[in-house]
């Protein structure tokens, strides 16, 4: 079992950058596949970004986020990273980190993650 907090978020004003940090206790985190969601009022949970585990050398990203977004992991700190960039109001939400030890799943879909963080709030100002 792993354990999840995000940290990282806060208000930024339009075409700025924050980086979520996903920290994660329990298990050896190597071994987990690790996504970033959000979920915006009024809105369904949406997949943001994903990355492999073991070394991560596979990332998948959203079409709404690709080329602003990076994920990016440090097995050695147990920590995921959520580097965003060129932000705008949609993007404000609540972002969770999310980890799962499941294989050959779709990245994408929420419940194919076990564990989940309780989330950090990303509000973007125009």
């Amino acid at each position: 079992q792993v354990q999840l907090v995000e940290s990282g978020g806060g208000l930024v004003q339009g075409g700025g950058s924050l980086r979520l940090s996903c920290a994660a206790s329990g298990r050896a985190f190597s071994d987990y596949r690790a996504g970033w969601f959000r979920q915006a009022p009024g809105k369904e949970r949406e997949f943001v970004a994903a990355i492999s585990w073991s070394g991560g050398s596979s990332t998948w990203y959203a079409d709404s986020v690709k080329g602003r977004f990076t994920i990016s992991r440090d097995n050695a700190k147990s920590t995921v990273y959520l580097q965003m960039n060129s932000l705008t109001p949609v993007d404000t939400a609540v972002y969770y980190c999310a980890a799962s030890r499941l294989r050959d799943r779709d990245v994408s879909r929420s419940w194919n993650y076990e564990y989940w963080g309780r989330g950090t709030q990303v509000t973007v100002s125009s």
